[in-house]
């Protein structure tokens, strides 16, 4: 039960924050236990673009909710490592550089994908199917809600 607000340790904010905080600290130590060769942010923008291929640079910083130059960063390393490409196209008449994910990319984001599959699986122990789907939703739905009333300065 969602308690009356006696302290912000007890609001809906503080749980979505802490856990958030918990699951990128597990997510960079599995991506460190399972040899894998990427930084967890740096997957996280692979996996982005392979489902937004010719996305810019600002659209997938505002989906990773980082500024341009870490967003940048991000983008040089995978580009150094082979696994997008970059290239310029238009959007509203303006030049602008977007990227797609290379056939390397696509190897390893599935061979990734495959070796984290375990950890994932972790959370259908603690929550049944339903539930993890009422939870996806729910959160969704908050995120949704507060997007529109913050101003991300991406």
């Amino acid at each position: 039960m969602y308690k009356k607000l006696k302290h912000y340790t007890d609001t809906l904010n503080y749980e979505l924050e802490k856990t958030a905080k918990v699951m990128k600290i597990l997510g960079m130590q599995v991506m460190e236990k399972l040899n894998i060769s990427l930084l967890l942010d740096e997957y996280v923008a692979l996996d982005i673009i392979s489902c937004h291929q010719g996305i810019c640079q600002r659209d997938l910083a505002k989906l990773i909710i980082k500024d341009r130059a870490n967003t940048g960063r991000i983008l040089n390393s995978l580009e150094e490592k082979g696994l997008i490409t970059r290239f310029v196209d238009t959007k509203n008449n303006r030049l602008v550089r977007k990227m797609a994910i290379t056939e390397s990319g696509y190897k390893m984001l599935k061979n990734i994908n495959k070796k984290i599959e375990s950890y994932i699986s972790e959370t259908k122990k603690v929550v049944s199917e339903e539930e993890l789907d009422g939870l996806y939703n729910s959160l969704k739905k908050v995120r949704e809600r507060f997007e529109e009333l913050i101003e991300l300065k991406i």
